[in-house]
């Protein structure tokens, strides 16, 4: 079984395989039924359904500041 794995818009993530251009770096720039990757190599825009991604899932090379990770001192309003 696979694991689910939490991830957010904006994370920079690597996968199993390298994209063609060489560059094994993928920001996500959609969360829904299928995750959309962008590739930070060349730029080019993927789409993977979720059971997939999380096979592919290496690792995190950096994780976006969200709502629940930001400061909690620092109160916006």
């Amino acid at each position: 079984m696979v694991e689910i794995v939490r991830i957010n818009v904006g994370d920079i993530v690597t996968l199993k395989k390298q994209h063609p251009c060489g560059v094994n770096e993928w920001e996500i720039t959609r969360l829904g039924m299928d995750i959309g990757l962008t590739c930070r190599g060349c730029g080019r825009k993927v789409r993977l359904i979720r059971y997939d991604f999380d096979r592919r899932f290496r690792g995190f090379i950096e994780r976006a500041q969200t709502q629940d990770t930001a400061d909690p001192g620092s109160v916006e309003g």
